[in-house]
Parts: structure tokens; C-alpha cells; sequence
């Protein structure tokens, strides 16, 4: 039986359920309104945090910048609560773009509100068409895992070409993470915790490139470690 793969709703859920389809996986979408994480925790084999709109600054500590859009207080609290406690069953999570932060928040760390006034000198990070359109180059640290699953991309360089679609980074990372991507810029393109099953998170949307499959391997890897979660 291919493994359940828990995905958090968001807009645009097509490609990210086709992504997971394609690497083996079989995707539940989740319900923020009913379900509830300690059930979810305990019914699938791995978290798919997807896209969306901004975390709200109040649940790291902080006012909101101008620039702040799209909260949804009942996701992020669903959201948090789940990461929280997937995260203490070492069950499989992979984060995507919003999946990022949201993952960082729930565990501690904080984000730059606004890329562009934060960051003075940045690269493009909200390029929003079309999907696979490319942004800039992330720079991929190698010995982790997000660089065992890349390994034979990076056989001759160290980084790839990615699509970005956020205003929004890791400022301070959740304690136990390691950042394994920037963009040229600085910004945190990826990050993971060295200990977990897998739990692994990228800043860009490998999931709008399945019909291509430039990075057809991350899912593979998250299904292959969530088949392994449980019986």
C-alpha cells in the first residue's frame, strides 16, 4: 500500500498532489476545520506543508509589517499545532514555501516580514509567472540531506536554478535546524533537521516542476521516508 501523505490545503493544491502522486505517495488533503493534528499524527505516514499566505508575525513575537497578507488564523494554528507534533513523533515533513516558515515558527525560529525592506540589495523573490518561471540559483550545501538527494544534480556544481514566489524568509532558524540552501543573496532557500527521519523544507515550489521532474527526487525521498514511518 503506497504510504498516506498528510497535505495541508491551500489554492493551488493540483501540482502538489500530483507531485506526491508520481513519487508513490497516496495524498489525504487535510481539513484546518475539522481534523485534528494529534489524529492526523497517528493516520498518516508523512506532512506536506504547501503555500500560501503570510504567517502572522504574532506568533513569533512580533508587530506586523505593512506588507503582511493573506493570514489565516485558523491554518496557522492547525498548521503549528501539527509541526509540533509530527515533529515530536519524528514523523516524515516536507515544507514548501510557506511549509518553510511555517515549519521554523511552530519550532522556534522567527521570519523576515518583508524580504525587500529587510534586506536591502536583494535578489527577486516574487516572480509569480508563470509557475516554473526562474527566479535566481540556490546554493545547496552538500553532507545532509538535502544534498544526497540532489547528488546527482550537484555532480558538477553546487547549485540549481529554482522558481520563488514569497516576500518572506527564515530570520532566526528553529533551534536544531541547519539552513542547507541560500540564494545568492543570503536568503535561506532550505533547511532540515540532521536528526529527524526526514524533515526537510525548501523555499522554492519543486512541486509546479512534475511534468519536468527537475526535482522529481525531493518527493521521492519524503514518500521513500514516510513508507518507513509506520507499518
Amino acid at each position: 500500500m503506497p504510504p498516506t501523505i498528510g497535505v495541508v490545503p491551500c489554492r493551488s493544491l493540483a501540482d502538489y498532489l500530483e507531485s506526491v502522486r508520481r513519487a508513490g505517495g497516496a495524498p489525504r488533503v487535510l481539513d484546518v476545520t475539522k481534523d485534528l493534528p494529534a489524529e492526523v499524527v497517528t493516520s498518516v505516514h508523512g506532512i506536506l506543508l504547501t503555500g500560501g499566505g503570510d504567517v502572522d508575525p504574532a506568533r513569533y513575537g512580533l508587530a506586523r509589517h505593512s506588507s503582511v497578507a493573506g493570514i489565516d488564523v485558523t491554518r496557522d494554528e492547525f498548521e503549528i499545532e501539527l509541526v509540533r507534533r509530527a515533529y515530536a513523533a519524528n514523523l516524515p515533513m516536507f515544507g514548501i514555501c510557506r511549509g518553510l516558515q511555517v515549519l521554523s515558527v511552530a519550532l522556534g525560529g522567527t521570519l523576515v516580514q518583508d524580504i525587500s525592506t529587510e534586506m536591502p540589495g536583494s535578489l527577486p523573490h516574487s516572480v509569480t509567472t508563470p509557475l516554473c518561471a526562474i527566479a535566481h540559483e540556490a546554493w545547496i550545501n552538500k553532507g545532509n540531506l538535502l544534498g544526497t538527494l540532489m547528488q546527482d544534480k550537484l555532480a558538477e556544481t553546487d547549485g540549481c536554478l529554482v522558481n520563488s514566489r514569497h516576500h518572506q524568509a527564515v530570520k532566526r532558524l528553529a533551534p536544531g535546524f541547519d539552513v542547507t540552501a541560500t540564494a545568492p543573496d543570503g536568503v535561506v532557500e532550505a533547511i532540515e533537521d540532521p536528526k529527524a527521519a526526514f524533515c526537510l523544507a525548501v523555499q522554492w515550489h519543486p512541486e509546479n516542476f512534475w511534468r519536468t521532474g527537475e526535482f522529481r527526487m525531493l518527493f521521492d525521498g519524503f514518500i521513500e521516508a514516510s513508507s518507513r514511518a509506520r507499518p
